[in-house]
C-alpha cells in the first residue's frame, strides 16, 4: 500500500506546498564567490626568519 493511496486530497496539497522548492529564483554565483568556494581568496602565510608572515 502506497502513501499516496492512504492520504486525502487535503493533505496531499498541504504537502505539495510545503515540500516544493521556493519559488524566489536564485542568483547566479559571482566570479568572487567562486574564488572564496575555491579557497584562492585566502590570506598566505610564509616563514621568514623564523616568524609565520601573511603575504
Amino acid at each position: 500500500m502506497k502513501m499516496r493511496d492512504v492520504l486525502s486530497a487535503d493533505t496531499k496539497q498541504q504537502l505539495k506546498k510545503v515540500l516544493s522548492p521556493s519559488s524566489k529564483a536564485e542568483e547566479p554565483l559571482t566570479r568572487r564567490d567562486w574564488e572564496e568556494i575555491m579557497g584562492t581568496r585566502r590570506d598566505t602565510f610564509r616563514r621568514v626568519g623564523g616568524r609565520i608572515r601573511r603575504k
